[in-house]
């Protein structure tokens, strides 16, 4: 079925979609933004992560979420799914990269990123409503006497959040953009925001950039899976979608102009298959997929079985520590009742293979497995565990490629390769 004609097509509503259909349709153009996810009102969040229906993404077993967790072998990746895409589950921090990251060996030569970018980081800021974090919780203490103890008290800091902090739950008329945003409630520190924030403080793309976008005239268009891409003779593109839930109802748009913004787990596997398909986008560059960044980082969990804890109150990340010019530290949490990560958790256990990982985990339980035992089966791992987001900026890079594996469902999908294990992004505590 043909669809309507646009002068752009935007594939995504995460973090590049939306910015780009706000300022887009500030100037005038017509603009589809296509979403393969769902689109979520603030109480259509579950209120923990163990609603896995409305928590996680894998519609094939009916996980119809926002959070989907992606298995390869180099890295695991947690991204977000929805109308809003990872605005909807990250965890608000809006921390500006510090210069060396700029100077990085795969893109230093291009340009003065520092420079360049700088004006755009303030204005990204201003739009998603950044401020210091001011609530300060057991786990900062905790952290502050860590920079105290490695000497750099100074490198220790409330983190800048995407969150309205006004009176708790008093919903209030909007406070960012001279009443042209929606009504916003002041938030009440629940730690729930990566599993969607029920109470509308949290500053997503929904309550800031899409939303002027939608009222400047953007279309949205959920539930909707681009299967496609073409170039269309005498210029412009034909975009080919399914419904995402459903086998039939196939339609084509056309666009002057097409924007793919489904991140690199949305983005690099249709750019993938385009390339190979004659009729697709045949002329793209051999070096897609090469030179794919992830965040480095790791995460670890901290719990005591002490009654009367609680470290589930705060936003998700409150302050931050950087332990040296290329690494930092920060506390996570989720809300109370979340407690879904305890199934993934094992003794911490450092080594050099995934087989010695796995003994050293093994030797370490069998040493204390009451203590683990207690550990793994608290009343409630939210309340009583605190993560450690451990996080590097150095160099390092992945190739992608379609392939098929174990972890693909040996289905052609995206997999992960490197040249030199040695090269491929990594972070360890």
């Amino acid at each position: 079925m043909r669809g309507q004609h646009y002068d752009w097509v935007i594939v995504g509503s995460g973090f590049g979609g939306s910015v780009s259909a706000h300022r887009l349709t500030q100037k005038g153009y017509k603009v589809l933004v296509i979403e393969k996810g769902r689109r979520f009102a603030d109480e259509d969040f579950p209120k923990t992560n163990w609603d896995l229906k409305r928590w996680m993404w894998n519609p094939a077993i009916g996980l119809k979420g926002i959070f989907q967790m992606s298995f390869m072998k180099h890295m695991t990746v947690l991204h977000g799914v929805g109308v809003g895409g990872g605005s909807l589950v990250y965890a608000n921090t809006l921390p500006t990269p510090k210069s060396a990251f700029f100077q990085s060996g795969s893109w230093s030569t291009l340009a003065d990123w520092g420079s360049e970018l700088a004006p755009h980081y303030a204005t990204a800021k201003r739009m998603l409503g950044a401020t210091p974090n001011p609530v300060v919780t057991q786990g900062d203490h905790v952290l502050k006497e860590i920079a105290k103890d490695l000497g750099r008290e100074e490198h220790f800091h409330p983190t800048e959040v995407a969150v309205y902090f006004g009176d708790a739950n008093k919903k209030v008329p909007d406070p960012y953009f001279g009443g042209e945003g929606p009504d916003r409630v002041g938030c009440t520190l629940c730690g729930a925001c990566m599993t969607g924030c029920r109470v509308g403080a949290k500053n997503t793309l929904v309550k800031n950039y899409l939303y002027l976008a939608e009222k400047n005239g953007a279309e949205v268009r959920p539930e909707t899976e681009v299967t496609g891409v073409r170039p269309l003779d005498g210029g412009g593109y034909s975009i080919e979608t399914l419904p995402t839930f459903e086998k039939a109802g196939a339609k084509v748009f056309t666009a002057d102009r097409v924007i793919l913004a489904g991140g690199v787990m949305g983005t690099m596997p249709l750019l993938l298959q385009m390339k190979e398909q004659a009729s697709g986008l045949p002329r793209l560059s051999d070096r897609v997929g090469d030179f794919v960044r992830s965040n480095s980082e790791s995460l670890i969990a901290v719990v005591s079985p002490k009654k009367g804890i609680n470290f589930s109150k705060g936003v998700a990340i409150t302050s931050i520590l950087h332990t040296d010019e290329h690494s930092h530290m920060e506390p996570v949490r989720y809300g109370a009742g979340s407690g879904f990560f305890r199934t993934m958790l094992a003794p911490h256990s450092p080594g050099p293979t995934v087989l010695a990982r796995i003994w050293g985990g093994i030797v370490a339980f069998m040493r204390q497995p009451v203590r683990w035992l207690r550990a793994l089966f608290v009343s409630d791992m939210a309340k009583h565990s605190q993560v450690l987001l451990y996080m590097r900026t150095l160099e390092g890079t992945l190739r992608m490629r379609l392939g098929r594996e174990w972890r693909t469902g040996y289905r052609r999908g995206l997999v992960t390769q490197v040249d030199d294990p040695s090269q491929a992004p990594s972070a360890f505590m």
